[in-house]
């Protein structure tokens, strides 16, 4: 093994783990961030009036992987929690996800597991294989309930119509035949009772990692390094060549409130006509503390630009396009560069997903760092 030690770009999930199973097997990490902090998005800190904020949006971590579930709980402790979401309707206030109660109480009806499946094909708009969202949102749950719960928020948040978003979105979106309210079907699910910055802070403590913060990559970096391992924005490691792969963005507006604002950690506005998508009481995200007073943050969603940090993949046609030309530039380049991660792969993840590529990658990595023939993009698993 070359002395070099291996640049890790990126101080998420996936830059932190693959950081530290690098360390466990004796290299020498440098693991650099941008921010002037670690755990990327994950990023919790403590409001000056002692409520968790989760700083980019609330993060649930869920899983039904039993080894993923016991890694990150060996850097601290999960404590248990339900994502139950509220939808604020132009009908009314709802359960979220779409469940039986919902359906119920939007239509009026006392209708049984075994009568919803009726109910829900007589409101469907029959279409044969529906091409986009809103053709599969139609055809599932007719258009009353596309309308009020899906139409506008969905615009909102992907700032075009569902019309020109890929069918599969829907997929994500859970809907239950029963009273179950719980947003995940994951048998694990929890929130870190001293946030999400305290376990990433536990997996990059260790003697073979070395953390620069405030530290802008560039790729003169990497002569210095054995190997790089990427988790930036693949369009603009190649400094948007072939132009910039789309996403959405979000930004909240933060306020504080002494008591209980909404009751709820989460509430979705589907009513297009109100500028925001939803709504976070971040206390409620660790209802095993105690505080009179409250944190509010108000969530927008917009176009990514250069300036902006990328959270939403798009994936429309023309992405994928645009991510095809970089993926094969990615192996035309003789660097030793392996691009990881969610914005690197250009791909919705969630952060069990991560975990569970990261350390496979640094798996394959380490087993075959001297066999030179390394995958260079971590999708190898989809």
């Amino acid at each position: 093994m070359d002395s070099k030690a291996i640049l890790v770009v990126g101080s998420g999930f996936s830059g932190s783990v693959i950081s530290r199973k690098l360390a466990e097997n004796g290299f020498k990490v440098v693991c650099i961030d941008k921010r002037n902090h670690i755990a990327g998005n994950c990023y919790t800190e403590r409001h000056e009036n002692g409520v968790m904020v989760h700083k980019y949006g609330p993060h649930i971590f869920n899983t039904n992987d039993k080894s993923i579930w016991e890694y990150v709980n060996n850097f601290g402790e999960f404590m248990p929690y339900k994502n139950k979401v509220i939808a604020n309707t132009p009908k009314g206030i709802f359960s979220m996800p779409m469940n039986l109660l919902t359906i119920n109480q939007f239509f009026n009806k006392k209708l049984t597991p075994s009568t919803i499946v009726e109910f829900l094909n007589e409101l469907s708009i029959k279409i044969e294989n529906p091409k986009n969202f809103e053709e599969q949102a139609l055809m599932f749950l007719g258009e009353d309930l596309y309308k009020n719960f899906f139409y506008g928020y969905t615009k909102k948040q992907w700032g075009c119509e569902p019309k020109e978003l890929p069918a599969s979105i829907l997929k994500r979106i859970p809907i239950r035949f029963n009273y179950d309210d719980n947003y995940y079907n994951s048998f694990f699910q929890g929130i870190p009772k001293e946030g999400y910055t305290k376990v990433i802070e536990e997996i990059l403590n260790h003697k073979n990692i070395q953390v620069q913060l405030s530290t802008e990559y560039n790729k003169k970096m990497n002569s210095n390094f054995e190997h790089v391992f990427y988790t930036g924005a693949l369009d603009k490691y190649y400094d948007y060549k072939f132009g910039m792969l789309g996403y959405r963005t979000v930004f909240f507006e933060e306020k504080t409130y002494k008591g209980d604002y909404q009751g709820n950690a989460v509430i979705n506005y589907c009513d297009e006509k109100v500028s925001y998508t939803r709504v976070h009481e971040h206390k409620h995200f660790s209802p095993w503390e105690n505080h009179e007073n409250s944190v509010i943050l108000t969530e927008y969603s917009k176009e990514t630009t250069r300036n902006d940090e990328p959270y939403y993949p798009k994936r429309l046609e023309k992405d994928i396009e645009i991510l095809e030309l970089y993926k094969k530039q990615v192996y035309i380049d003789d660097e030793n560069v392996s691009f990881v991660g969610r914005l690197a792969t250009y791909r919705y993840l969630d952060m069990d997903k991560v975990i569970k590529e990261a350390i496979d990658y640094a798996n394959y990595f380490i087993e075959n760092i001297n066999k030179k023939v390394q995958y260079k993009f971590s999708d190898f698993q989809e």
